[in-house]
């Protein structure tokens, strides 16, 4: 953890894998591209606090962030969603008040998120687990769904975890409230259409069938402590972030590689000693196509590579920070991503 030790700690230049690192300080508003010595080589500037944003294959930047309505005390809300071109004009734009987490570009130009509904209370007495009269402050439980909207923002295509899912066979952490069912916080859609999703209160990543949008494939386990941002690659495993925030002692997190086949890890990065890699909630991981990875450990606002070895080859601690929800400075990142120069997403544009 190297929180306030703000800067770039580590840049082997032989080793790291060139190129521009994306970020969007989660209680600031801009989105910054930087360097490998952490210069800032580009910036968006937003009207309310970010949630987080990528590029597009065209460069733009698909941005989402935090509206005063929508769910109060639930971490991940959104509700304002952007599309800048690279000199920072809006070209799409659609509010949704209750949108949480993760966006989505399809191929087909359609755009895809997460959301937030009332579960009804019949469904909410079939949840099993979590803390025993923990409802969210407004009396009642919430629960995601995704919806994909077209350029004109109208509905096309849904899905309701309360509904989709069997909720009995899907207990709550028994840690977690009974506020939320069941706290999706990554969407990642493959080819197909089907949609990769990872549950934070279940522990669970899964797969959901878009024509029957039932769950053709699931993994549960307790050990990842309520995990985030599950993304396939293209040997077919899935990267997480791996929180560790359920470990009843010396907490510590880690970035999986898993098989969904053999449903084993392959390959993991922890910590030395593993105590030292540790956030609770938020973070990310990006496989890279030199083979290293990018890990953003969110809550300390850092950002570092490492190779398949687990040496850390880059590293940086954002500097900027907003007021959190406490009104206390903080300089956390969501996620992060870099691109390399001659990439779709930058080409000569930097």
């Amino acid at each position: 953890m190297r929180y306030r030790d703000f800067g770039i700690h580590v840049c082997d230049e032989n080793r790291t894998t060139p190129g521009y690192t994306l970020f969007s300080p989660l209680h600031a508003r801009s989105t910054l591209l930087i360097g490998l010595r952490g210069e800032v080589l580009h910036q968006w500037d937003h009207p309310v606090p970010n949630m987080y944003g990528h590029l597009l294959d065209n460069g733009n930047l698909l941005w989402s962030g935090r509206l005063p309505e929508g769910p109060q005390q639930i971490g991940g809300r959104g509700g304002l969603l952007r599309e800048y071109d690279w000199n920072g004009k809006i070209v799409w734009e659609h509010r949704h008040v209750g949108q949480h987490h993760d966006v989505r570009r399809l191929p087909n130009g359609n755009t895809i998120f997460l959301g937030w509904e009332v579960v009804p209370s019949e469904i909410e007495r079939r949840v099993p687990g979590g803390l025993p009269n923990t409802p969210h402050a407004d009396g009642c439980m919430y629960g995601d769904y995704i919806f994909e909207i077209g350029r004109d923002g109208k509905l096309v295509w849904e899905w309701h975890a309360c509904h989709d899912m069997a909720v009995e066979n899907y207990p709550i952490s028994p840690s977690q409230r009974r506020d939320e069912f069941a706290h999706a916080n990554a969407i990642s859609p493959l080819c197909n259409g089907d949609i990769l999703i990872s549950f934070r209160r279940l522990n669970t990543i899964g797969l959901i069938d878009r024509q029957t949008r039932k769950m053709k494939w699931e993994h549960r386990d307790d050990s990842w402590g309520m995990q985030h941002d599950c993304t396939p690659l293209a040997n077919g495993n899935i990267t997480l972030f791996a929180n560790g925030c359920n470990i009843a002692t010396n907490p510590f997190s880690r970035v999986i590689e898993f098989d969904p086949q053999t449903r084993q890890t392959v390959w993991e990065y922890r910590g030395r000693p593993r105590y030292t890699f540790f956030s609770p909630h938020i973070s990310g991981a990006q496989r890279l196509a030199s083979g290293n990875t990018l890990i953003c450990e969110g809550q300390w606002g850092r950002i570092f590579e490492v190779t398949p070895e687990c040496d850390i080859v880059w590293e940086y601690v954002s500097p900027f920070t907003g007021p959190d929800l406490n009104g206390d400075p903080s300089n956390e990142i969501f996620r992060a991503y870099r691109y390399a120069a001659a990439s779709p997403q930058i080409q000569n544009r930097v």
